[in-house]
């Protein structure tokens, strides 16, 4: 295994204002709330990092903190969730991943501080946030730029495997301002894609696949959902099983034998987060943290998996990239 370091953030806890940064008292009690379709101990869980942070910053889980989680079965549920929160007086709303829960957040409190971890999708475009240095509102965090990484993850794809000329894109309703970028990008680059929206779960990947044209079938990309961390195993299992390569966003699926993935790491992302909610609990106000923005990302390509479906990573890809499984 080779690894290069690969991740720092725009801004980051040295560019605070002063006044965001100075030191007060823990609260005797913080309670935070979110809500997720991913299981709160589940190892796709943001939560796991994001506890272990809230630990090492003095928060003791049933002595001077609590993590009010509600698990979601379906994206619509976030509304009643977040209402549910507020209603449980906590301090801080965490609104991971998708749109919808920042949107439910929002309207669940407009003075409640909200930790955004924005990834599924671009507040900006959206409206949700309108300036980086100074947010306005109850509202502060972390934006991924899901939406412009698009155009380099299939970038990055072409010059890994410069032949090839089709693929197969996974999407959902959560994703699917991230499958519409994608597409866009992919047509620049002459490389064709068969989109297949998943609606109903549990989601069936053979039979997604059959849906995609034949030329279509020899590579994947999965776009970025809740739904699909939580699959992320036996999406992996799925791609060796069909000796499929893959392109993913998060380095985990890599780990479990993906192909290839692009994107910040989630474990630097949920202990971040786990940095506003500790300022935000010793009475930072939201205006006074910048919101934070990935600068630097991994390249994780998995070459065990290449050999295993007889692929052959260009060499300059092999030089790029920031951690090579062998």
């Amino acid at each position: 295994m080779r690894r290069r370091e690969f991740i720092t953030f725009a801004g980051g806890a040295v560019a605070w204002p002063l006044a965001a940064l100075a030191q007060t008292e823990r609260p005797d009690f913080l309670r935070v709330g979110t809500a997720s379709p991913t299981p709160r101990r589940a190892s796709t869980s943001f939560l796991l990092a994001f506890e272990q942070r809230m630990a090492e910053l003095g928060y003791t889980e049933g002595k001077n903190f609590a993590l009010e989680f509600i698990e979601l079965d379906q994206p619509n549920q976030f509304g009643e969730a977040f209402k549910e929160l507020v209603q449980r007086k906590v301090d801080v709303l965490i609104a991971f991943g998708a749109e919808a829960s920042l949107k439910s957040a929002m309207a669940a409190s407009d003075t409640i501080p909200i930790v955004m971890v924005a990834i599924d999708y671009d507040p900006f475009r959206k409206g949700y946030v309108t300036n980086l240095a100074r947010p306005t509102g109850n509202v502060t965090g972390l934006f991924f730029e899901q939406i412009e990484l698009a155009a380099k993850r299939i970038q990055l794809l072409k010059d890994a495997f410069p032949a090839l000329t089709a693929a197969t894109v996974f999407w959902d309703e959560i994703s699917a301002d991230q499958w519409k970028a994608t597409n866009e990008s992919a047509g620049k680059l002459g490389l064709q894609l068969a989109g297949v929206e998943f609606r109903d779960r549990p989601y069936d990947y053979e039979q997604a696949l059959l849906q995609a044209p034949a030329t279509h079938r020899r590579f994947l990309i999965v776009m970025t959902s809740p739904y699909f961390a939580i699959d992320r195993k036996r999406l992996v299992e799925f791609t060796m099983q069909q000796r499929i390569g893959s392109m993913f966003v998060f380095r985990e699926y890599v780990d479990l034998g993906g192909l290839m993935s692009y994107g910040p790491n989630r474990v630097v992302l949920s202990r971040r987060m786990a940095d506003y909610v500790n300022r935000l609990a010793r009475g930072a106000k939201p205006s006074a943290l910048p919101i934070e923005r990935p600068t630097v990302f991994e390249t994780v390509i998995n070459l065990k998996t290449a050999k295993s479906l007889g692929l052959q990573f260009s060499q300059a890809m092999l030089l790029r990239a920031n951690e090579v499984i062998e």
